[in-house]
């Protein structure tokens, strides 16, 4: 069953931006005189169309949701009535075949900015403090002289707001160099200066990996205080064959006290196969019982633990968090730089996975995708939007590249006949698009081994 809702919301996720981009290439590409025959969503054979306009362009609905096109017009695909050669593609300006060609990608960057700015105009921005939670002894953290309690004020001379921030200027830094200087500001009120260091470039390399970054640097961020109250308890799993409800209050495990949720986790992660003695509190009274640590079935994966859940969404303390409200021009101006912090910043690591510098782990496929938009959309409207806004920003940088068979290859072409004068010769284009090809199914391929490794937890 969350298969099918991943993919579900994968296709209302991809399709929906795949919209947005092809409609920038049509709309600009309508307004600039070029004659357009077909929008499609999708690609194979068209389940639906539909024909608009003088043009008679044809609309179509394709099965397959990983993309989309616009055709115009061109002349190199076949005859052109005369009527009609000044509507072609390559009889338009250079200028203006190089706007059209930007427009799927600038309309996937406008969309993005569009969202952000509603966001923070009507809620403004709120952040969690980057405070610095525990950190593990002799590791690279602690040598910098990091300190648990130490708030993240700067890396790089680039201010820290959030731990995505932290974790992006980190991955920056040391992805670029072997040190980042980092400005904390420490619980006794006074900021510091420090330099966090790894000298070994494989070991660089390591930390790029998916969720490596923070343990291999050994520290990890403050966590929200989340009460060991169990909110739903998995069925047929061990804690409901154990008469545990919604509600009971977690008191000890064998003795040690639970405090806090993150107790209960530290404590049965490492409990496989073994049975614990559960103390809890209900309605007043408490009383123990005995559960054995055990594989369980959640939400269609196979588990390791007792079968407890915590509430979903948990209220940060206002020790934690910062929240600044913005008027619209400083809402636009902050989503502006959003939009750019994040397409940089992605546009960075691309290049130094080409490199070798940052592990090629971090491609994503269409299955990984499909579980992320799953996992938003599940988690609410915000969290959908925040991942369309990500998406979104991906699809204008991947489209940016300048790989032949993309947007951003084609944008070369253009630009090579505007200096010359005259198109490339054919042969060099179809050179370009092979090469293109060959390099996006390189791309692709990585990213699926990369979904199934992760899937099988490789």
């Amino acid at each position: 069953m969350i298969v099918i809702w991943n993919v579900l919301w994968y296709i209302v996720a991809v399709g929906f931006l795949v919209i947005v981009h092809e409609f920038g290439h049509f709309w600009v590409a309508r307004r600039l005189g070029f004659k357009v025959l077909r929008f499609s969503i999708g690609f194979g054979k068209p389940l639906a169309r539909r024909l608009v306009g003088a043009d008679r362009t044809e609309i179509v609905l394709a099965p397959i949701p990983m993309g989309g096109y616009v055709k115009m017009l061109d002349e190199r695909e076949g005859p052109v009535p005369p009527a009609d050669l000044d509507r072609s593609f390559t009889r338009r300006p250079p200028w203006q075949r190089i706007l059209v060609l930007f427009a799927g990608p600038g309309f996937n960057i406008a969309f993005a900015v569009l969202v952000l700015w509603i966001a923070y105009w009507a809620n403004g921005i709120t952040e969690v403090r980057p405070i610095v939670g525990d950190v593990t002894v002799a590791s690279a953290a602690a040598r910098a002289g990091l300190r648990s309690g130490d708030e993240f004020v700067a890396i790089n001379d680039h201010t820290t707001a959030d731990p995505r921030d932290v974790v992006l200027g980190l991955l920056d830094g040391l992805t670029a160099q072997s040190a980042a200087k980092l400005t904390v500001h420490g619980s006794d009120g006074r900021d510091r200066a420090l330099t966090l260091s790894v000298p070994d470039a494989t070991e660089r390399r390591r930390l790029t990996e998916p969720s490596m970054l923070l343990d291999g640097l050994g520290f990890d961020f403050q966590r929200v205080p989340v009460p060991p109250v169990i909110y739903e308890v998995a069925r047929d799993g061990p804690a409901a064959r154990a008469g545990l409800k919604a509600g009971d209050r977690i008191v000890s495990i064998d003795g040690a006290p639970i405090r806090d949720w993150h107790d209960l986790v530290g404590y049965v992660s490492g409990m496989a196969g073994k049975t614990i003695l559960l103390r809890y509190s209900r309605n007043g009274a408490e009383a123990s019982v005995r559960i054995t640590v055990a594989p369980y079935d959640s939400g269609g994966h196979r588990i390791v633990g007792i079968g407890v859940m915590r509430a979903p969404t948990v209220k940060y303390p206002d020790s934690m968090v910062r929240h600044t409200d913005l008027s619209a021009v400083g809402a636009l101006a902050a989503a502006g730089g959003e939009a750019w912090s994040l397409t940089a910043m992605q546009g960075r690591l691309l290049w130094r996975m080409v490199l070798g510098e940052v592990s090629l782990k971090n491609l994503s496929g269409p299955i990984s995708i499909a579980q992320f938009a799953g996992e938003s959309a599940e988690a609410g409207a915000a969290s959908f939007t925040s991942f369309l806004v990500l998406i979104s920003l991906a699809i204008a940088l991947f489209n940016l590249l300048p790989i032949p068979i993309l947007d951003g290859g084609q944008i070369v072409f253009q630009l090579a006949e505007w200096v010359k004068g005259k198109p490339l010769s054919e042969r060099a284009q179809l050179f370009g698009q092979q090469v293109g090809i060959a390099l996006l199914v390189l791309l692709l391929g990585v990213a699926v081994f990369n979904d199934v490794s992760r899937q099988l937890g490789g």
